[in-house]
């Protein structure tokens, strides 16, 4: 069986960094749940040149390469940090070189990380719009860090843990759900099942 392919990305244009942290603690947490290969990006791998392409054609291959893998992953767990009341320019820019259909019906863990917690409600108010364009499946539960929940890059905080780890069985349980329909469907089973959607959204960990 070919492994799900998470694709994690982080929209800091430093390493290390507090939202790459948070993005890949919930992404080494799902492969701890479900058959998945996990990668993990941020805006350093994409190179400096990014801001300065006006059109996909324009990307430099690094760049190039993060798009195409975000677009062929089964599954995203992406990240902003937070300026201004808002996820950066350069997370924001890349994302409009993605084909909207790319995205479509794909679950989604979103996370963003500030400087406190006048920032939190960014998930809601701007992450999920976004992919909301983009009619992919974004989990009920955000993940937003503030800097004292992290030290030396490293996530501390009991409460953001928590909610990090159920945001990662959320995903994973959406996951093992939609491989076993589509196993089903493969083996020609005629057994009613649930969507696997609507098994997430019946998930005990919500919130």
């Amino acid at each position: 069986m070919t492994p799900i392919r998470l694709v994690g990305f982080s929209g800091s244009v430093q390493r290390p960094s507090r939202t790459r942290t948070l993005v890949e603690h919930i992404g080494l947490a799902v492969t701890r749940r479900a058959q998945v290969s996990f990668r993990l990006h941020d805006l350093v791998d994409a190179g400096p040149g990014l801001g300065a392409a006006f059109a996909r054609e324009d990307l430099s291959p690094q760049a190039a390469a993060v798009i195409a893998d975000i677009e062929a992953a089964d599954a995203l767990i992406v990240g902003s940090p937070v300026y201004k009341g808002s996820y950066t320019g350069l997370f924001k820019h890349l994302f409009d070189f993605i084909e909207p259909a790319a995205l479509a019906g794909k679950p989604v863990a979103l996370t963003a990380t500030g400087g406190g917690q006048k920032h939190a409600l960014v998930v809601e108010h701007q992450l999920r719009p976004l992919f909301g364009f983009f009619t992919a499946l974004t989990l009920p539960t955000a993940v937003y860090a503030s800097d004292q929940d992290f030290i030396d890059y490293r996530l501390r905080a009991s409460e953001v843990i928590d909610r990090a780890n159920a945001a990662a069985a959320q995903l994973a349980e959406f996951l093992i759900a939609q491989a076993a329909a589509q196993s089903a469907v493969r083996g020609g089973s005629s057994t009613e099942r649930t969507p696997a959607g609507e098994q997430l959204y019946r998930s005990p960990h919500s919130g």
